[in-house]
């Protein structure tokens, strides 16, 4: 697994004085440019107890490697402003957990709007610890004036290896939630019950059910049922059950073996979402979810048209990108899902949309992200696919492979293994890809 090494450089470290949060942006992306440390918020946070256990449930899912677990490094959260909301964001270092608080408990001014790096340091997170009453407290998020017009003040960098699926992995993410329906609900006492009568185990895998206003866990899938892939991994959710006003759970509809899910904790003012990965040793990184929204020849381009669209509002409606791009609804889900893979992209599963935000990432890399999809271009390109009606072969130096285009499937290993559990394997995918060429009309010669 291919890696970078991120630089994040900051004017200070991030600090809590007292009654004041200082959060240090590294570079980012902003509606004004591309700053260095960009200013986003000014003002107060009015529920000052549950953010700051968010933020620190936060950080420690970006420490946390639930599968096999050994020391790592700490990758610094992703904060997103919308210009209602701050989106914090991290994913577990194994890549198989993804978190994000969606902060509103907010009183003050927006700067800008915007994605950066947020700096959350070992003070800091012993200072956010102590926070606790219902006093507000004041967060600047970014340099204050003073810090950005000093030209000797003291500059931060941190230098952490940043592997690759954790860039996939947000847009992995963000196409499995889409996927997702409410399942459940509870309301306080009954959610916080619920939630500590979990295993602890972080191998641990049960299916939850809905029974009348509560909740029962099995140890296997019925109808309606949630799968719960390594309970020990909703960990950081138990430091804020005092503050919970409410617990949601989503999940796909199919029920016939391991499957995602996502766990929205409500809490005043804010929401904190855990989205964990079919099992525990999996990280979303390899699920293949985008891999035939990016097949589509025409997802670079249409890609290209639906980002410019883009500007950082509260939700992104497919309808209304559909309306402005003149893009079918199809081509719009399928531009999001490339926008997706440079880390443009995420889905907000209690909005039921999604929301733009721009990671620091060097985009010559995306291409590399999904190697299977390169696979496939690949036998494509070189005709190594001879379609008969609904059926293809695909020669490969293993072998011939006989794929169905109708059911995707394949005569290969990698599909007797998955069952599409984990997206199209690369001769479905180079099928597809030379079905659809074979269909688009030649061009016209001119003259």
């Amino acid at each position: 697994m291919t890696s970078a090494v991120q630089a994040y450089s900051y004017a200070g470290p991030s600090t809590l004085d007292g009654s004041r949060l200082d959060l240090s942006t590294s570079g980012g992306r902003a509606l004004s440019g591309a700053p260095a440390h960009p200013r986003f918020f000014s003002g107060l946070i009015t529920e000052a107890a549950p953010a700051a256990a968010g933020l620190l449930a936060l950080a420690d899912v970006a420490m946390a490697r639930y599968h096999q677990p050994r020391p790592g490094f700490t990758r610094d959260p992703v904060v997103t402003c919308d210009g209602h909301r701050l989106r914090l964001e991290s994913f577990s270092a194994c890549g198989g957990v993804y978190a994000r608080l969606d902060l509103s408990a907010l009183d003050g001014d927006v700067i800008d709007r915007g994605t950066t790096n947020v700096d959350v340091n070992g003070p800091l997170r012993e200072a956010l610890a102590r926070v606790g009453g219902r006093d507000p407290l004041h967060l600047g998020v970014g340099p204050d004036e003073m810090a950005v017009t000093t030209l000797d003040g003291a500059v931060v960098e941190k230098k952490v290896p940043l592997p690759s699926r954790w860039l996939r992995g947000f847009a992995e993410a963000q196409v499995i939630s889409a996927g997702f329906d409410l399942r459940a609900e509870l309301r306080g006492p009954m959610a916080v019950r619920f939630l500590r009568g979990l295993p602890r185990r972080a191998s641990a895998t049960v299916w939850v059910a809905p029974a009348g206003r509560d909740l029962r866990v099995t140890h296997q899938a019925a109808p309606g049922s949630v799968c719960l892939a390594g309970a020990g991994r909703l960990a950081t959710l138990m430091p804020l059950l005092r503050f919970a006003k409410a617990l949601r759970v989503y999940g796909p509809a199919a029920f016939d073996g391991p499957a995602a899910s996502a766990w929205e904790l409500e809490l005043p003012g804010m929401r904190y979402t855990l989205a964990l990965s079919p099992q525990p040793w999996r990280g979303f990184s390899g699920e293949g979810a985008v891999l035939d929204d990016l097949a589509t020849d025409q997802a670079a381009d249409d890609a290209e048209v639906v980002g410019m669209l883009l500007n950082f509002e509260p939700s992104v409606e497919l309808g209304l990108l559909a309306e402005r791009s003149g893009l079918p609804i199809a081509r719009v889900r399928s531009a999001l899902t490339q926008l997706g893979t440079s880390g443009r992209v995420g889905y907000d599963l209690h909005e039921a949309s999604h929301f733009h935000r721009e990671l620091p990432y060097d985009r010559e890399q995306v291409a590399e992200l999904n190697p299977r999809l390169t696979a496939a271009r690949s036998l494509a390109e070189s005709g190594a696919v001879r379609l008969d009606g609904a059926a293809a072969t695909v020669t490969t130096g293993g072998g011939e492979r006989r794929v169905d285009l109708a059911v995707g499937s394949c005569t290969c290993p990698w599909w007797f293994d998955h069952r599409g559990s984990r997206g199209p394997c690369k001769h479905v995918l180079a099928a597809r890809i030379a079905s659809r060429t074979a269909l688009e009309p030649l061009p016209v010669a001119q003259g």
